[in-house]
């Protein structure tokens, strides 16, 4: 069999595919091939971060609606979700999956199919193949199963099936306190059920600041959350008559009409053929350098395939970091040190540089500087106040190692201060820049000024 020559292979079709894709041909004018199995335009756009994010904004007015509006003197009845109609509108703000095809055909040779790997430069998809010097896996990942006893008869959710459901669950039992669970468990809290949130270790957002996390939890718990950390978990599921009933370590027994796993993802990488080639990877993904090289000469890997940060962007910014390796001057090295990230509940977890347990391990002379939500004037407007601004710096050099904040609005002030953390911002450039009031960002300079001296004080 005769193969289709190109300059890269990309294989997966999501955000870091994408990109790589784009890259490649914009900057080098290379010949491009995308080989997809399952779901042209990958995950984030099709079922995670656009239509999690639709369910988020409704959940949001929901709940506003219910508890704030008596307080600011306006009449309505109670609201309440309507499924079927919310899962037609998230439907609508999609791309079909045509579109997909069409869009990316007049970039790129489009191939669909499972793609096997040949030798390290040809892949098999059908009864084509398909080889390149250079092949990019960006397979991306899906919902790990944990291995609890009885698992097998549960008909568990996870973020894309909650995403297709007609009615909203009686009660709710989310494995897992990350950024899924956390906002899986808010959205359906606030459509009316019953949750329950259960996770192993010892705080919620695990790579989250501690005291932000703890902040993010009380906010959550006010609203009839419950949340149960334990040493282990799950023990074992078994039906009963009224639902599902989950043993939890410790002993406890809770019975739920649903359960939804966000516990880890697992690299779409099995299909690959990857022993066949010799390329070190395991069902966290890919191993890959800060080049995003894999053991493998010519094959590099990105996104939920690759071991690494699980997000949208860096899947992107891999991607890059990859294409300029394959075809430029390979300068560019993957770098996490300032990665601002975001749980997109209400109030959000905004996080960018170390938490303030990362700076002391890391041996850093660390001073903390906090504000209370409640004390901004913005967050007097609403009923829940929970949340703080918290920077963690240098005492010596005043450098800002990092800043936590738990508001509304979080995602947008830390992701605007990478910059400044990057080019080395001290704790005093913090207290002393004008901001804007009435804000949530004032908040961030509030808490600066408690790290200056009192003459100081602007």
């Amino acid at each position: 069999m005769t193969a289709e020559q190109f300059d890269l292979i990309v294989l997966g079709a999501g955000s870091g595919a994408r990109d790589g894709a784009g890259k490649a041909k914009r900057e080098f004018g290379a010949n491009v091939a995308i080989v997809e199995r399952e779901r042209w335009g990958g995950s984030c756009p099709n079922i995670a971060c656009r239509p999690t994010k639709a369910y988020l904004t409704a959940a949001e007015p929901v709940h506003d609606v219910n508890e704030e509006a008596a307080n600011r003197g306006i009449r309505v009845s109670g609201a309440e979700i309507d499924m079927t109609r919310l899962r037609d509108w998230k439907n609508s703000i999609r791309r079909d999956q045509d579109s997909w095809v069409e869009v990316l055909s007049e970039q790129y040779t489009v191939v669909p199919g499972e793609a096997t790997f040949v030798d390290e430069q040809t892949v098999r998809v059908g009864d084509r193949q398909l080889s390149a010097e250079r092949i990019l896996i960006a397979t991306g990942g899906r919902t790990a199963v944990p291995p609890i006893p009885g698992i097998e008869n549960v008909h568990w959710l996870d973020h894309i099936s909650a995403l297709e459901l007609e009615s909203v669950p009686g009660s709710l039992l989310v494995i897992g306190a990350g950024p899924v669970g956390l906002e899986f468990a808010q959205i359906f809290a606030r459509f009316g059920s019953s949750v329950t949130i259960v996770s192993h270790g010892t705080q919620i957002a695990a790579r989250a600041d501690a005291e932000a996390a703890q902040a993010l939890q009380e906010a959550l718990e006010d609203e009839g959350i419950e949340v149960v950390l334990t040493d282990g978990g799950i023990e074992r599921f078994a039906r009963n008559g009224h639902g599902v009933e989950a043993e939890i370590t410790g002993g406890r027994r809770v019975t739920v009409s649903d359960v939804l796993l966000a516990s880890g993802r697992v690299a779409n990488i099995e299909a690959l053929g990857l022993d066949r080639i010799g390329l070190d990877a395991s069902p966290r993904g890919i191993v890959v350098d800060e080049r995003q090289r894999t053991s493998v000469a010519g094959i590099w890997a990105a996104g939920d395939a690759a071991v690494g940060p699980l997000f949208t962007p860096t899947a992107q910014y891999q991607a890059r970091i990859a294409v300029d390796d394959m075809f430029g001057n390979g300068d560019r090295a993957a770098d996490y040190a300032i990665l601002p990230t975001a749980i997109f509940t209400d109030p959000e977890l905004g996080g960018v540089g170390l938490t303030e347990a990362e700076a002391r391990a890391q041996g850093y002379d660390v001073d903390v500087v906090k504000h209370p939500l409640a004390a901004v004037t913005r967050a007097q407007f609403s009923t829940s106040r929970r949340g703080l601004y918290k920077i963690v710096f240098d005492r010596s050099t005043r450098k800002v190692l990092g800043v936590h904040v738990v508001s509304r609005g979080a995602s947008d002030i830390v992701g605007s201060l990478a910059p400044a953390l990057k080019l080395g911002v001290t704790v005093d450039d913090l207290a002393l820049v004008h901001h804007v009031y009435p804000s949530y960002s004032e908040g961030l300079k509030a808490a600066a000024e408690q790290a200056l001296p009192a003459k100081t004080h602007a």
